[in-house]
């Protein structure tokens, strides 16, 4: 599956939205991933997993994996459907004031983990999710994400694999050209 091809399943499904939004950050664009749009559909999003870890087989030796572990919310179905194609377990880390934890699962000292999640931008919930693994004496062996809205600028000190790499346009509302031509701006979430 090419980039052309990611794109226009993620298009036909919603999941790249074309548009005047405003961005958690502030800064405006005309487009906008929301991967829980794709992942509404299971056959498309194991189909879109299974080529996620097709990426991984090819480049990278698993070995012994014990499981995919994955932020929640988004992470979670694609965690799974990762876990299904790999044929192991997987568990998630969840919010709690504010940072995520292990709520419902152990991980152990020298287990190994594939982290998977939707989207990354800055990575910070890929990378919260690293340090869970570390700080359980875990190894982390490769991250997996479906679309890398930073364009390959979020860094893991992981092999990191991804369907898409692609940053939307932004500009402040100052200098937005949507908002010079007075078109409304809806704020879609994270």
């Amino acid at each position: 599956m090419n980039d052309a091809e990611v794109l226009k399943v993620l298009e036909e499904t919603g999941a790249l939205l074309n548009g005047h939004f405003e961005l958690r950050s502030g800064l405006h664009s005309n487009r906008f991933f929301q991967c829980a749009n794709v992942l509404r559909y299971p056959r498309v999003a194991g189909r879109l997993c299974e080529e996620l870890v097709a990426r991984l087989k090819g480049k990278l030796d698993l070995g012994a994996l014990d499981g995919v572990i994955s932020p929640a919310l988004g992470g979670i179905l694609v965690g799974h459907e990762v876990a299904r194609t790999l044929d192991t377990p997987c568990v998630f880390a969840e919010k709690q004031e504010g940072r995520l934890v292990m709520r419902r699962f152990t991980l152990r000292p020298g287990q190994r983990y594939v982290v998977a999640e939707d989207v990354i931008t800055r990575g910070g919930r890929v990378q919260e999710t690293i340090d869970i693994v570390k700080a359980a004496g875990a190894e982390v062996v490769a991250v997996l994400v479906l679309v890398d809205r930073s364009a390959g600028q979020a860094r893991f000190d992981y092999p990191t694999f991804s369907l898409l790499q692609m940053a939307p346009e932004v500009w402040e509302p100052a200098t937005c050209p949507m908002c010079a031509r007075n078109e409304p701006c809806v704020h879609p979430g994270s």
